[in-house]
């Protein structure tokens, strides 16, 4: 892993080399203890600006043909980490700057319970024959559902601009609904305060 990786939208103090990455990963995997798809961790490197994207995917490459990680065994999609990653992180993560190593750690916890919200309170778009798009959306606590809705839009962008924002906040998203059904237009009225102040440039 001693080839020059391209700079291409890697951020200042990111990893530009292949060893470094595998390194960077081997760490990631070993913080993460368990099974975690591959796709999430490419992703939180390459959208972080940590690594670019072709030579992540290299290096993971490289890291599994060295038995350095492995796919599991029940889910082919998801990498996990073997004994000789665990000593190459013990070993060598030090030689990546703290920046790099907390970014990434970072990303992952973020990325994880984002994860957990769109598992716990799904989103399923259908497009309507006769034009426009249903979008369904389902609240749970992780055992129970708590709320099931249905709206209609007229076209893709605003059924993923739905399912975004109500994925950023299912629990304020909830608490809007049952005080509406309930008459509580004080909540209502402090929600959206708090989406202007969203909106308000920092």
């Amino acid at each position: 892993m001693d080839f020059d990786a391209f700079s291409e939208g890697i951020e200042p103090g990111g990893l530009r080399n292949t060893r470094d990455i595998g390194i960077l990963i081997c760490y990631m995997l070993t913080n993460i203890s368990r099974p975690f798809p591959q796709e999430d961790l490419i992703e939180i490197i390459q959208e972080n600006g940590i690594a670019n994207y072709f030579e992540t995917n290299s290096a993971l490459s490289e890291l599994i043909k060295c038995g350095n990680i492995k796919n599991n065994d029940d889910n082919p999609e998801l990498i996990e980490i073997t004994s000789n990653g665990i000593l190459i992180s013990q070993q060598l993560s030090s030689e990546l700057s703290m920046s790099v190593r907390h970014k990434a750690v970072t990303a992952t916890m973020k990325l994880s319970e984002r994860r957990k919200i769109e598992k716990e309170n799904p989103v399923s778009i259908t497009k309507i024959k006769d034009g426009g798009y249903k979008v369904d959306l389902r609240i749970t606590d992780g055992i129970r559902d708590l709320m099931e809705i249905s709206l209609f839009v007229p076209d893709r962008s605003d059924a993923n601009a739905v399912k975004r924002r109500f994925h950023s906040d299912p629990e304020k998203f909830y608490s809007v609904v049952l005080a509406a059904s309930l008459g509580d237009y004080d909540i209502i009225t402090q929600t959206l305060k708090e989406l202007e102040n969203e909106k308000k440039p920092k």
